[in-house]
């Protein structure tokens, strides 16, 4: 039987330690050619009741062996027309996250789980940028710069915080005051200090990473701020439904390295912040890394007090929702729950 899997379960069930460290499995399983994903698929469809909304799907398939379990995580959501996924439309029925991760045994191939994806979503971004931060920054980082205050923002400070216990102190803006005076009291790590800052440039200045995880169409920070010695991070990408640029062209062009999740989602997902510059000369493909080979030793790339690195999180891919769906499922498949769904629902036979 398959058991249903929610958010709480998540919370409960999955620390970002855990989480961290399925990502790297993955990353590395994907890197040494073993796990499998694929660029997600992307499209919106305009609602025939209201023209000011759109339907919009978020596909990801992947299989990681060394967890024994494959996905599918079939998203769908309506949102405002032309909006950045994320701000959807009001209403209650609009708020409703309708997407479904199925987890399948890859011994069996029977599904074993169905998942929500709100929590996992966050969480396992989150990790995989507590993976690069793991490979790539220095021992001794102490300050954070963090753009953005909703459910990305919050799980890369966990994150960042978790694979560095070094950091103490966390800046955070947001053009809206509430939301930034509120992020302290939304993510609470013991002995780091969040402070709220009124201008975007005070997160840059001093940080030894900055990190933007915004829905921004635009840059969220001056390139020209940064000095030798930080760690710039960012989540949004340009695809093939919307054209977003969270960090600006200095950043790329002063960057050593740029460490990305992977370069088929790049060409297929059409990334063009980050194809344009390459196409223009002004970004030198052989300085950009996959996280996956800093996972396995094959690439190794560091954070000085003589450089800048940018990790450019530039894609979601299937294989983590199966790594952590996998540590997840594996803590519950024991419990007495009456949240399953019965095989002969799932199961159909074979037609010649």
């Amino acid at each position: 039987m398959a058991i249903i899997i929610s958010d709480d379960d998540v919370r409960k069930h999955l620390t970002m330690a855990e989480c961290i460290e399925a990502m790297d499995v993955c990353f590395g399983d994907f890197a040494q050619g073993k796990a499998k994903t694929l660029p997600r698929v992307r499209y919106r469809v305009e609602s025939p009741a209201d023209p000011t909304r759109e339907y919009f799907s978020n596909v990801h398939v992947g299989a990681v062996p060394s967890y024994g379990m494959a996905c599918v995580r079939a998203g769908s959501n309506m949102l405002v027309k032309g909006g950045a996924p994320g701000r959807k439309t009001q209403g209650s029925l609009d708020a409703t996250n309708w997407t479904v991760i199925i987890l399948y045994d890859l011994n069996t191939a029977e599904p074993v789980a169905f998942m929500h994806e709100s929590y996992m979503s966050g969480v396992r971004v989150g990790a995989t940028t507590g993976v690069a931060v793991d490979k790539i920054a220095r021992d001794d980082v102490t300050e954070l710069g963090l753009f953005g205050t909703g459910r990305q923002a919050q799980a890369n400070c966990e994150a960042i915080c978790t694979a560095r216990p070094s950091i103490k102190r966390v800046k955070v803006y947001s053009p809206t005051k509430e939301n930034r005076e509120a992020f302290p009291s939304l993510v609470q790590l013991e002995g780091v200090e969040i402070v709220p800052v009124d201008n975007s440039d005070e997160v840059v200045v001093g940080a030894d990473i900055v990190c933007s995880m915004t829905n921004s169409t635009t840059p969220t920070f001056d390139g020209n701020l940064l000095v030798p010695g930080q760690l710039v991070i960012s989540v949004a990408n340009s695809d093939v439904t919307l054209k977003r640029h969270e960090v600006d062209e200095t950043t790329f062009t002063r960057a050593s390295d740029i460490v990305i999740n992977d370069w088929e989602s790049v060409v297929s997902n059409r990334q063009t912040e980050l194809l344009d510059l390459i196409e223009k000369g002004t970004v030198d493909q052989d300085c950009i890394v996959e996280l996956g080979m800093l996972c396995t030793g094959e690439a190794t790339v560091k954070q000085t007090n003589e450089n800048i690195v940018y990790y450019k999180n530039n894609t979601g891919l299937g294989m983590q929702f199966a790594a952590a769906g996998a540590v997840v499922y594996n803590k519950m498949k024991g419990d007495d729950t009456n949240r399953v769904v019965p095989r002969e629902w799932l199961a159909a036979e074979e037609y010649a």
